[in-house]
């Protein structure tokens, strides 16, 4: 399958997809030039293939403004050579804080919030023969949000998209984060018919969601958690009994062998109040602003960059970028190049979807397209 990729950031979306093996990413829109330069640095130092029609480092309100025609008409007549050859679909989360909780709450007025709406008229416009849209929770509960979120999934339905959505959190796919994310999936009716899925009412029916997940979210939250425990630089905690050591950070860092990563040393250093960094409780995240991981524990969700700072669970410094790398569930061979600003490596990590959720996903759609129960 061909996959035609928006707001595709580092790439984390689209590394889930790619390494499935049944998806080629074709077509790379990200409208941040040092996001794309991270992006086509770690597929190379991957040995991952150029994608068949380009990198576009541009803003996605271009195709779909009336002045760009030549823009929009590039990109029908990719999707239509596309579709020739395989089975073609796009995938993208546009940006999303106008819809976070914990974030602008503007909404579909938004600067970011216009984005969804722009990513949904251009898949009508185009017509691929499925998508995948991706967004964070507030979309999908809070109230006014999701009055918008059903007006965007009117649109896709009158021009002939059947539908099925969930929302997800990445621990269940064994990422080390408490993530939630509302995934939106659409198949053409066409596509539909021509590969005999299920579909009625506007609804596609039977889609695995389930399959790949490794663990319930219940289950998870029943643990035995640690709570806090009294800061000990770089002394051993044994793991606790009664939780799942694959879904904590220490697990996800020894993994990765983050202390020997090429990012290994990508951190900011504070300039003053060190003593935060050596007085907090191992595990104390109950403030949006310095949070101390607990390295027997998942991480809260990676929002680097949106004034949340994560401190290391038994040292004194900030996580480095290794580390977020890794809490992302990233595979280790994944680097960001050493000579990109702090400030875009954690942003665009902290803008990713976590690797293992995309992978997931990914395998539910194949599996779907292939009616693999």
């Amino acid at each position: 399958m061909n996959i035609f990729s928006f707001f595709a950031g580092a790439g984390f979306l689209d590394l889930g997809f790619e390494l499935q093996g049944n998806y080629n990413i074709v077509f790379v829109n990200e409208f941040h030039e040092t996001f794309n330069r991270i992006y086509r640095y770690a597929r190379q130092k991957m040995k991952l293939q150029e994608p068949k029609y380009g990198h576009h480092i541009e803003d996605i309100t271009e195709y779909v403004d009336g002045q760009h025609n030549d823009k929009l008409q590039k990109l029908i007549d990719f999707v239509e050579e596309s579709k020739k050859e395989e089975l073609t679909g796009f995938i993208g989360g546009p940006p999303c804080p106008d819809f976070s909780v914990a974030g602008k709450n503007r909404g579909r007025n938004g600067e970011n919030g216009k984005l969804s709406e722009t990513y949904a008229k251009l898949i009508c416009t185009t017509h691929p023969d499925f998508f995948l849209f991706e967004n964070v929770k507030g979309l999908y509960r809070t109230t006014r949000h999701r009055i918008f979120f059903e007006e965007i999934k009117q649109r896709f339905r009158k021009n002939d998209y059947f539908l099925t959505e969930q929302l997800i959190n990445s621990l269940e796919f064994g990422a080390p984060q408490d993530r939630d994310r509302i995934i939106l999936i659409g198949f053409h009716k066409d596509t539909i018919k021509r590969l005999n899925l299920k579909a009625e009412n506007g609804s596609l029916l039977d889609f695995p969601w389930d399959k790949y997940k490794k663990y319930k979210i219940e289950d998870i939250k029943k643990c035995q958690w640690p709570n806090k425990s009294p800061y000990k630089e770089n002394t051993p905690i044994p793991v606790p009994d009664g939780i799942i050591k694959e879904l904590t950070v220490q697990y996800w860092w020894t993994k990765n062998d983050v202390t020997n990563h090429p990012n290994a040393n990508m951190y900011f250093k504070p300039r003053a109040g060190i003593v935060r960094f050596k007085t907090k409780d191992e595990g104390d995240v109950e403030k949006k602003c310095y949070k101390r991981l607990h390295r027997w524990r998942y991480s809260p969700t990676a929002a680097y960059g949106n004034n949340e700072v994560h401190i290391h669970p038994y040292l004194p410094r900030r996580i480095s970028v290794a580390e977020a790398l890794a809490i992302q569930s990233l595979p280790a061979n994944f680097i960001i190049p050493q000579d990109v600003s702090l400030t875009d490596a954690f942003k665009t990590v902290g803008n990713g979807v976590p690797f293992l959720l995309s992978n997931g996903i990914a395998n539910s759609l194949n599996d779907y397209i292939n009616h693999k129960q």
